[in-house]
């Protein structure tokens, strides 16, 4: 048993922890992908570096690249006349946005998430066939905002709710398709389908799923440790609305209370006092560095055990762009 001890205390016993790790957990490949876009283009391109939103939503990831050079802007207007790399995140934009890069030639990446991009193109399809779409998801959301920005004004209705679902009176009940935010709670979004499906049972919907894998197996290894734990850490920003799901599932799943943290010096201490196992997962967007900072530094109050509770196996990769393959092959 391990003993810590101080130059005026008696030796004190630390109380036993077991930590329950959710595997997977943490960067998706979309993610990953789109943090290695900023770091090569600023390799091959030298600083500065223009990003339209925050990369991916983690400040420590945000931080980490804008030391190297990263400029981060809401909006293309705020980025003076360059021939630097202007990047879009990982979330999608809106049509909009490139066809004004391209009006004040801008050279642009474009690090959307293949998955995301995906949705964009099967909501495209439905429009054309003539159907209106029907998005799942949270209203403001970058991600929402650029599928919607794929079609003209009023080809998209925003569902947020079952409420909604139950409430929304489409002009051609007949001619619908759904497509989803891929963040979403897998539970939260299957009651909404099924009531959509239920008052329009010819409404299409997406070849596969659009919630992502990433965000399916990241709340599955949080639904099986979330019961055994008196409490449960996500790693996370709290605009990431992953990292917000998952804390929903873990209360869901009988964890007395779950919450969102974004690294060591933001526990709250007082709210640990008396566990004596600990679930910690992260979200899709939060780099592994911070959830072993978390862990050691419980370790430095409990006698901690760490048990991995592994649920899926990933190994899904995304090409970068063109553009920065010669610098990733060096």
């Amino acid at each position: 048993m391990a003993l810590s001890t101080t130059a005026s205390d008696p030796v004190t016993e630390r109380p036993r922890l077991t930590v329950l790790l959710a595997a997977p957990r943490g960067f998706c490949a979309g993610v990953d992908r789109a943090i290695r876009i900023v770091e090569l283009a600023l390799k091959k391109y030298g600083a500065p570096v223009y990003v339209r939103h925050e990369i991916v939503h983690n400040k420590f990831v945000v931080d980490r690249l804008r030391e190297q050079g990263a400029v981060f802007v809401e909006e293309l207007d705020e980025i003076p006349d360059t021939s630097a790399p202007i990047i879009f995140s990982a979330h999608g934009v809106p049509k909009s946005v490139p066809a004004v890069a391209q009006s004040r030639n801008m050279f642009y990446l474009d690090a959307t998430c293949p998955l995301v991009t995906k949705v964009h193109r099967e909501a495209e399809m439905h429009y054309s066939d003539g159907r209106h779409i029907l998005l799942i998801g949270h209203a403001g959301h970058p991600e929402v905002v650029g599928t919607t920005g794929q079609l003209p004004d009023g080809a998209v209705t925003l569902v947020e709710t079952t409420d909604d679902a139950e409430c929304i009176t489409p002009k051609n009940p007949n001619q619908l398709a759904y497509a989803t935010q891929t963040t979403l709670s897998v539970d939260d979004t299957a009651a909404i389908v099924a009531i959509l499906q239920r008052r329009f049972p010819q409404m299409a919907g997406p070849h596969k799923q659009d919630i992502c894998y990433a965000t399916t197996n990241r709340q599955e290894a949080v639904r099986a440790i979330a019961a055994r734990a008196d409490r449960v850490i996500v790693v996370g920003s709290p605009n990431s609305s992953n990292s917000k799901r998952l804390v929903e599932v873990a209360e869901r799943g009988g964890c007395p209370e779950a919450m969102l943290v974004q690294r060591a010096a933001d526990i709250p201490w007082a709210a640990f006092e008396g566990i004596t196992t600990l679930g910690v997962s992260a979200g899709a967007s939060a780099p592994e560095i911070l959830v072993q900072e978390i862990v050691e530094a419980f370790g430095e109050r409990f006698d901690v055990t760490v048990e991995e509770i592994e649920t899926a196996t990933e190994n899904i990769a995304f090409n970068i762009p063109r553009q920065l393959r010669d610098v990733a092959a060096e």
